[in-house]
C-alpha cells in the first residue's frame, strides 16, 4: 500500500526549517565576524593576543601528571 505524498509534507517542511536556520545561524556568525569564516579553536598566539584568561577559553587544558615533572 502505498504512502500518499500529504503525509510526507510535514517532515519536508521540518527538513526545509532545519535548513534554513543552519543556513541563518551560520551566516549569521559569519557577518559578525567581519565577513570571515569562523574559528573553531583558540592557538596560543589567540590568547597572548588576546589577554584571553586560561579559564574561559572554552575546550579542556591539558592536565600535567607526575610523569610529565
Amino acid at each position: 500500500m502505498p504512502v500518499p505524498f500529504e503525509a510526507l509534507i510535514p517532515y519536508g517542511i521540518i527538513l526545509a526549517m532545519f535548513g534554513a536556520t543552519g543556513a541563518g545561524l551560520s551566516k549569521l556568525k559569519h557577518w559578525q565576524n567581519g565577513n570571515k569564516r569562523q574559528r573553531r579553536s583558540l592557538d596560543q598566539w589567540d590568547r597572548q593576543s588576546t589577554n584571553i584568561e586560561p579559564s574561559k577559553i572554552p575546550f579542556p587544558q591539558p592536565q600535567l601528571t607526575l610523569s610529565d615533572l
